[in-house]
């Protein structure tokens, strides 16, 4: 990383921009032609499919543009697609009045409508208070992707995301694992993850793992920015993943939409939102329930889930939002396997009485204000209240029979919170225009963890035992009081018509502290104490630093986009990695921060609406790469230690095509048909480390290849889909180990490959949606958990079925 005293070049380029070329502002308004009354999220398009502008709760609209006469096209649903040609000259166009559609279109042909006007939604340069010039970024459009959306099914939801890889082991999607570029999947940690721009994990810094996703019924589109964003959201090597619900309905004070599913192994949920605008104030709610037996035996869990968000709009220029979340879920876990009882049964569990619950309470307060065509302002505050709790049977013999004694009890208590300020403005020199991005956050968290003995019984119970089990070893109490404040910028340069360059930074300060105590206890082999003391702690690591980045951006033509970025990255240790005693691997005492770089280099477009592409090159530079290594300790047992395993350098080509093949084999409009070719080729190696045997070792979670491919067709109110996933095999440790040990934890995770069907019908205000998930039933695993569920192998879901009903009004 660079130093504080390099921070002047890079000031001096963002602030003044020293090229720069004539590009002006487009306004406009779009109002329905018999109310008058100005539209809000009206979708403005130019004639290649790119996304230009939304309209705002008034029906303004304002983006920028280099040619003096655009094609546009707006779309709203519930309104017949308008097209019209736009004289770029820096003042108002004429008001648009698009009239409401006299037939009812079913939503399948919606969505056909919009694919014949765009083959893909990307995010723009500039959108809102964030700049995405340069940067590799994808937008998931939910409603488009037919999958199963009731039990946020993530290898269908992200299908179309290059290099991801995910663990899949709940038949409910209660928890989201994805990881990329060789980063560990589990509970999503190594992407700043966030819902409508706020961050939802734990702990940003010491227990970035994310507990709660929001139902994918829920949103309307799953935005993810690679490496990059680790100037504007986060330090993550994976970079970001921000949820994004569905707005208000603004054409009536009420709608309300219900979704019931049924699966098999009694799979039941029930998503239902409520939405509508009433003058300046707009709403939308949803309650979701989820309730099953799961795929293996010991596996039931219940779900529930409440959202509400409220906007008031005070004026044009000013309004202000609110959101409030609240996640409580309970589910049994079955345990893990190792190798040889996974191939015997891999649906089997040995583990009665472990458990897993969770409460989960976000808060979000967000005020917005325009100060001028020029300036827009945001203020987010927003926290969390939630805990965590474990109770269960665990021994680095997964095969051991449970002896129905004590359970280990871990209870995690996170309450946190933060705000973010942001401030864009566009402005100008010598009549030629800029955009400058500046924010701050700040972020506290109080958080707690305790370890100890819980009870010999069966059920749920979260209670310690302490006075019963005093002599229990996994014993200890810890508080982590962290705090991050972080100053950030980006600013967009312009060199030409076709090049622009995007410098940023961001400022980081952080405190992490972990207080406590753990108990350092001595059994003989008859189980007699020799040794019972209280090891007492009171650490703090405070950290300050720049990360630096640069993203450029040249478009020779409208079909074709060049893009690359190169910016720093940094991962804190986490209060996992030093405090939790865990029977299946020991920690490095010596473990420290992880740090490097992402780069990107890449080509993206639109080629005549018909084939849309991504294909990219990529580089990530890990230096101190956290992971596990077998060791043998002193007393001649070879276990598994976490820590600092090396410097690691990932690399590859990640790929993405998507075919419009109603466009490309001039197909009645009738139809609607794409298909999609989704290909990752990744290496990697640790280029060096102080452990002997790892330099020139692979590095964990790098399937060679991961590729995914879908074909989509639909006609009238009939779609149907089927969606291919391979993926090659996977290391779990930096020792390359292939065959497992006692506990699971360690070994090859092998190749599978997976196939899913669905089928959708609309008719009028119904729907039904139906599917196969897993269909050729094939037996395998993507996850060796080291902790809960674990430890061991946790099998993913054999096939199993769903169908859905729905109903609007």
């Amino acid at each position: 990383m660079m130093k504080l005293k390099d921070f002047k070049l890079l000031i001096f380029l963002i602030f003044i921009p020293f090229f720069s070329f004539t590009q002006v502002n487009v306004f406009g308004e779009v109002y329905d032609k018999t109310t008058e009354i100005g539209l809000e999220s009206v979708e403005i398009y130019n004639e290649f499919g790119d996304l230009l502008a939304v309209t705002n709760s008034y029906g303004k609209y304002e983006f920028t543009s280099f040619k003096p006469k655009l094609n546009l096209i707006f779309f709203s649903y519930g309104y017949e697609p308008f097209k019209s040609s736009v004289i770029v000259n820096g003042s108002i166009s004429e008001p648009i009045f698009i009239e409401p559609s006299i037939e009812q279109l079913s939503e399948v042909e919606l969505i056909a409508v919009k694919q014949k006007l765009f083959s893909i939604k990307r995010l723009k340069d500039v959108q809102g208070t964030a700049i995405f010039a340069g940067k590799k970024n994808e937008v998931i459009l939910v409603d488009n992707t037919m999958a199963n959306l009731a039990s946020n099914n993530a290898r269908q939801i992200y299908s179309q995301i290059a290099g991801l890889n995910i663990y899949q082991n709940d038949d409910a999607g209660l928890q989201l694992n994805i990881g990329g570029r060789g980063l560990d999947p589990n509970r999503t940690s190594n992407f700043n993850t966030r819902q409508n721009n706020y961050d939802i994990s734990a702990d940003v810094l010491g227990y970035p793992e994310s507990y709660y996703s929001p139902p994918s019924e829920s949103l309307s589109e799953i935005q993810i920015v690679r490496g990059a964003a680790s100037l504007q959201y986060g330090t993550q090597f994976g970079g970001l993943v921000n949820f994004i619900t569905k707005s208000p309905n603004t054409e009536k004070p009420l709608e309300v939409v219900l979704r019931n599913t049924v699966g098999s192994n009694n799979l039941y949920t029930n998503f239902t939102s409520f939405s509508g605008t009433s003058k300046k104030l707009s709403y939308y709610s949803y309650i979701n329930y989820k309730i099953g037996d799961g795929f293996r035996p010991n596996s039931e869990f219940e779900s529930k889930n409440f959202f509400s968000y409220i906007n008031y709009d005070f004026s044009p220029k000013t309004n202000l939002e609110f959101e409030l979340t609240y996640l409580e879920y309970l589910a049994q876990q079955a345990g893990g396997l190792n190798d040889s009882m996974f191939d015997i049964n891999p649906y089997q569990s040995v583990r009665s009485r472990n458990w897993f619950k969770v409460n989960w309470l976000l808060y979000n307060v967000k005020l917005t204000h325009r100060f001028s065509d020029q300036t827009l302002f945001s203020f987010n505050l927003f926290g969390l209240n939630a805990s965590r709790n474990a109770i269960g049977f665990r021994t680095n013999r997964v095969d051991q029979v449970d002896s129905f004694e004590e359970r280990d009890l871990i209870k995690g208590k996170f309450r946190n919170f933060g705000f973010e300020s942001r401030v864009i403005h566009d402005y100008t020199i010598l009549e030629k225009k800029a955009t400058l991005l500046l924010g701050v956050k700040f972020y506290r968290a109080n958080n707690s963890n305790q370890q100890g003995p819980g009870s010999d019984g069966s059920g749920p119970d979260f209670g310690f035992d302490t006075e019963q089990y005093i002599d229990y070893q996994a014993q200890s109490s810890y508080k982590y009081p962290n705090l991050n404040t972080a100053l950030f910028g980006e600013q967009i340069i312009y060199l030409n018509k076709k090049i622009s360059v995007t410098p940023g930074f961001r400022l980081e300060h952080i405190t992490t502290g972990s207080k406590g105590s753990y108990k350092n206890i001595n059994l003989d082999a008859a189980g007699n104490l020799l040794l019972n003391e209280t090891i007492y702690s009171d650490e703090t690591r405070k950290r300050s630093f720049v990360l630096f980045g640069v993203g450029a951006s040249y478009k020779p033509n409208e079909f074709l986009e060049i893009y690359n970025n190169i910016s720093q990255n940094y991962r804190s240790v986490t209060f996992a990695d030093i405090s939790i005693v865990n029977p299946a691997y020991v920690i490095n005492p010596e473990i420290t921060d992880e740090k490097g770089y992402n780069l990107d280099l890449g080509v993206r477009g639109v080629f005549n609406r018909t084939i849309s592409y991504d294909i990219s090159l990529f580089g990530l530079i890990y230096n101190d790469r956290i992971g596990f290594v077998q060791k043998i300790f002193q007393d001649g047992n070879v276990k598994s230690e976490r820590g600092n395993v090396g410097d690691a350098f990932i690399y590859g080509l990640e790929s993405l095509v998507d075919f419009n093949l109603i466009k490309l084999l001039n197909i009645d409009y009738n139809y609607g048909a794409s298909f999609f070719v989704n290909t990752s080729i990744i290496d990697s190696k640790y280029k060096s480390s102080d452990i002997n045997g790892i330099t020139g070792k692979k590095v964990e979670f790098v399937p060679r290849l991961n590729f995914k491919s879908g074909f989509k067709f639909s006609f009238k109110d009939l779609s149907t889909s089927i969606q291919y996933t391979y993926m090659s095999e996977q290391y779990t440790d930096a020792s390359n180990s292939i065959n497992s040990n006692l506990s699971g934890v360690i070994g090859l995770l092998p190749s599978y490959d997976v196939l899913d069907i669905s089928l959708a019908y609309k008719y009028q205000n119904f729907k039904a949606e139906a599917g196969i998930n897993n269909a050729l039933d094939n037996a395998y695993f993507t996850r060796r958990a080291t902790g809960y569920p674990g430890p061991g192998i946790i099998p993913s879901p054999p096939k199993n079925i769903y169908l859905t009903l729905e109903l609007k009004f």
